[in-house]
């Protein structure tokens, strides 16, 4: 359904009128920069452009008093000593003339989004705002916030169209404090966020910042970090900040841009795609731009860029989320599932520091990869299936040389007939297609016979053809090849094994959950923290004989598995189960959003076991495993 941009030049208009080095940075280039590089990109021509307008006052007082609006009203005719006086009555707020009407414009921004988002006119978007708006209290302006535009997006959410579970993802580096004190005894918003604390010695100071401030009377619990999948949301809510991107004088934190475009896909995964993002902060106008570009390209379907740098949590980050978790473990059933005490963080992790003023030479380098010619292929053999697909999804009609075809399949006996010939060679030339970069992502089928043998050799020709880590995910009765170097070139993952084995650190075998709650916990809490950590450069998934799955949770593993190897996913499917699953898998891997799952069940005793053991061998190998991030119920 595509994804909106929402803006208005008039929010350009407010600036800072006298000397005030804390409130210099809020500047009107940050939303000239940002939108110049959307332009550059290209990506701003692919988005539905909508001309933000002004919030009533009536929809304000959804969130704000009367006389809070009436005191920003009356700041369009005060003079500028009167301007400063009243501006030094708040914290960290310079207004201006044009105060008013701007504010107004980036609450109403919010609003068209969410109208233009839960009408179907899109699927997605982004409200490029100034001012931003977390911070905002009923009746105080705080930290550049004059209106709390999302905090009105929610409530305007809830009585216009009546919805009753709202997400909010706060990921500015500053904690949203005006968003939660709104809805912090309010159940049908969930606010989740992540911030810089110090220990209470980072802006705003707050005590109420800490992880076990958890929301009040009937919303208690619902004040949380990272409940994804547990509330089931009909709407993502997006307190879009990138004051915590690289270089930021702000958050001098060292989120690369690359960052904020896999939090923006795993968010996707939720209430149907639907994501609306609201800017917040982000003062350094390169990263800044960067950042946002990333996060248009995300809601857009683009697959996010792998991830650089080392994939191992500091200390403190650990610290952080078992504290968490222990304050939220008394709200969430799921976490109560786990082990008594949290595991003992291991010694020698890297400790998290500032980033330097000057951004890294990460942001040198220019994070959009290339696009391939083609996004998404399917790759069918039997002639009478009948797939409804996305225009830019290609049935591929070639396949490789059959010399070189049977040169592959000659190892293998169940490969000899010519049905399970003429699909090897079709996802062989698919799979070339990949490796050479013409094609993203893909979709081939095999007979139920050969499936094992069929993903034996497509390992092989990745390996050999260009993929330094490949990562499969097999589930079913699919055994790993036999004489599969240890090599760290392949990381096997088999869900539906007979019990929980980690045969080496490169061979990982566990039971398939036998519940929703099971299966997320899977996801989570073992195949995304594994996957994260080995960075490989291609992934297959493979849906062998007996694999399970209903077509609403293969879509979840690939949509998930598509932030990897950016977006470089081949699944392999049994003939038989592809009229029931290739439509819904090519959709998911061209960037649309998988099915929601519903409120899922609590993960059962013998899948939290399983999912622990796991998790207790591999933790020394793969230290993504200390984040402990399966949290569903």
């Amino acid at each position: 359904m595509g994804t909106a941009l929402v803006y208005h030049e008039d929010m350009t208009a407010t600036r800072l009128l006298w000397d005030d080095p804390e409130c210099e940075i809020e500047r009107p280039e940050r939303l000239t920069a940002a939108l110049d590089r959307l332009r550059q990109r290209g990506l701003e021509q692919r988005c539905l452009l909508l001309s933000a307008r002004e919030a009533s006052e009536e929809e304000l007082g959804l969130v704000h008093s009367p006389e809070y609006v009436s005191l920003v009203r009356e700041t369009q005719v005060l003079g500028k000593e009167e301007l400063q006086a009243l501006s030094g009555q708040f914290d960290a707020i310079c207004f201006h003339p044009s105060t008013f009407h701007c504010a107004r414009l980036a609450a109403g921004a919010g609003l068209q989004l969410v109208d233009a988002v839960l009408t179907g006119a899109v699927q997605n978007g982004l409200a490029l705002v100034r001012p931003p708006g977390h911070h905002s209290q009923r009746a105080a302006a705080n930290g550049f916030c004059v209106f709390n535009n999302v905090a009105i997006a929610a409530a305007h959410a809830k009585q216009k169209h009546g919805l009753h579970r709202i997400l909010v993802v706060d990921w500015d580096v500053h904690h949203g404090q005006g968003i939660q004190y709104l809805f912090e005894d309010d159940p049908s918003i969930l606010y989740f966020s992540w911030h810089r604390y110090e220990h209470g010695r980072f802006w705003p100071f707050l005590r109420e910042s800490d992880a076990d401030a958890v929301g009040r009377g009937q919303g208690l619990g619902f004040t949380v970090n990272l409940p994804w999948n547990q509330f089931d949301p009909e709407l993502v809510l997006v307190s879009a900040g990138f004051d915590s991107a690289i270089g930021d004088p702000e958050g001098q934190m060292q989120a690369t841009p690359e960052c904020f475009a896999h939090l923006t896909q795993l968010l996707q995964v939720l209430a149907g795609g639907r994501v609306c993002a609201v800017l917040e902060g982000g003062y350094h106008l390169e990263s800044l731009a960067e950042s946002v570009c990333m996060t248009v390209q995300t809601l857009l379907g683009d697959p996010a860029p792998p991830l650089s740098g080392s994939m191992v949590p500091c200390q403190s980050a650990l610290e952080s989320i078992q504290s968490a978790r222990a304050a939220q473990a008394p709200h969430w059933k799921s976490l109560q599932l786990q082990e008594e005490r949290p595991p003992p963080l291991l010694p020698g992790g890297p400790v998290c520091k500032g980033a330097a003023s000057a951004p890294s030479s990460l942001l040198d380098q220019p994070c959009l990869c290339p696009a391939p010619s083609v996004r998404t292929a399917v790759a069918l053999t039997a002639p009478d299936i009948t797939l409804v697909l996305p225009p830019d999804v290609i049935q591929q009609e070639g396949s490789a040389l059959r010399e070189e075809t049977e040169a592959w399949a000659r190892p293998h006996e169940s490969l000899a007939r010519e049905e399970a010939l003429a699909a090897l060679g079709k996802l062989l030339y698919l799979l070339d297609g990949m490796l050479d970069g013409q094609v993203n992502s893909g979709i081939a089928a095999t007979p139920a016979s050969a499936a094992a043998a069929t993903l034996d050799v497509a390992i092989r020709r990745g390996l050999s053809h260009g993929a330094q880590r490949l990562l499969c995910v097999a589930l079913g009765q699919l055994d790993r090849p036999p004489d599969l170097a240890h090599d760290g070139r392949s990381l096997w993952l088999n869900i539906r094994g007979k019990e929980a084995a980690a045969l080496s650190m490169f061979h990982v075998s566990t039971p398939l959950p036998a519940m929703t709650g099971g299966f997320l916990s899977c996801i989570l809490g073992l195949v995304l923290p594994l996957a994260y950590s080995f960075q490989p450069d291609l992934v297959l998934v493979a849906l062998g004989p007996g694999h399970g799955l209903q077509g609403r949770h293969a879509a979840l593993l690939a949509a998930m598995l598509r932030g990897l190897a950016g977006g470089r996913v081949l699944a392999l499917l049994e003939e038989d189960s592809t009229p029931q699953l290739a439509g819904i898998l090519a959709r998911v891997l061209n960037g649309e959003a998988p099915p929601s799952l519903g409120a899922s069940s609590v993960a059962s005793p013998e899948d939290v076991r399983a999912l622990m053991y796991l998790r207790g061998q591999l933790e020394p190998q793969w230290k993504m495993l200390q984040c402990h991030p399966h949290l569903v119920a």
